[in-house]
């Protein structure tokens, strides 16, 4: 059964092909950002068998408002029932992809873990890499029963912009900026009304959890990517050092706690409303 956060297209095939009684749900995350339609598009066109549709805007997130950034958390009771009617219960094993390096599928998983529900993995390579060697189809998932999905929010796992403003300038906490450098450094922004980053932060860019082809890198490299700013991680102090990731909006952050959590760096908390609930104000 599965012990990890990542699972592999060929196990994941063994498991859709298993005689067993395995509880098993996928979920299709595909989406970009310059064309808000293209991922269930595609999605319709073709998709691993038996997987569910969940779009960034419409499932994943709450509609924006003045404040709170692009993406705001979804609310858990609608998202909630959306995840029971798929037939998702606490024992289901939650299987997210996307086609964008976890950029999407990352912020279900998150977002599940956020609700208690760790039975939840991303599939390394994404569809690109399924659909080169297993089956894919156009048909919509069966009917399921459905499921006693009750989210239980870890309230402590997220941060506002209080928070952040409070903390910017400790030594006993980390801000970590999700997004490319450029952004970071400021000399461009393609999407959010100003450009920067919020002053204290380390920028580490979410693309450099995987490969360029959507693999995720091994965990002695995850451990090795955050050892600049994180030496020791069997420290007993390390703990305390208080860990909030940000990006654009809350989305792409998750690429970089999916990463902190292989890594076995416990404790990071999102800023939902990353960058674009701060430059609002």
């Amino acid at each position: 059964m599965l012990t990890s956060s990542i699972v592999t297209a060929a196990t994941l095939n063994s498991y859709l092909s298993s005689v067993s009684n395995l509880d098993i749900k996928i979920v299709d995350c595909r989406f970009a950002l310059g064309d808000r339609d293209l991922g269930r598009q595609q999605y319709e066109t073709a998709h691993i068998p038996g997987a569910y549709y969940l779009d960034l805007n419409r499932d994943l997130s709450s509609p924006a408002g003045v404040h709170g950034g692009r993406h705001p958390l979804p609310d858990d009771r609608v998202l909630g029932d959306k995840l029971a009617a798929m037939g998702i219960s606490s024992d289901t094993l939650v299987v997210a992809y996307d086609d964008s390096r976890f950029g999407f599928a990352a912020r279900l998983w998150w977002l599940l873990r956020y609700y208690g529900h760790d039975r939840v993995a991303l599939l390394d390579g994404g569809y690109s890499n399924w659909q080169a060697g297993y089956p894919v189809t156009s048909d919509p998932p069966a009917v399921a029963v459905p499921g006693n999905f009750q989210p239980q929010l870890q309230s402590d796992w997220i941060v506002d912009i209080d928070r952040v403003r409070a903390i910017q300038h400790s030594a006993a906490h980390l801000l970590i900026d999700s997004r490319e450098p450029a952004r970071y450094l400021g000399k461009t922004e393609p999407i959010d009304p100003a450009a920067g980053h919020i002053p204290s932060a380390v920028n580490y860019p979410w693309q450099g959890v995987t490969t360029p082809e959507g693999f995720c890198l091994p965990i002695q490299e995850q451990q090795q990517r955050w050892s600049a700013i994180l030496p020791d991680l069997a420290s007993s102090a390390q703990p305390q050092l208080e860990k909030i990731v940000y990006c654009g909006s809350g989305v792409t952050a998750c690429v970089n706690l999916f990463s902190l959590e292989l890594a076995g760096i416990a404790g990071a908390k999102l800023y939902p409303g990353s960058w674009s609930d701060w430059c609002s104000y």
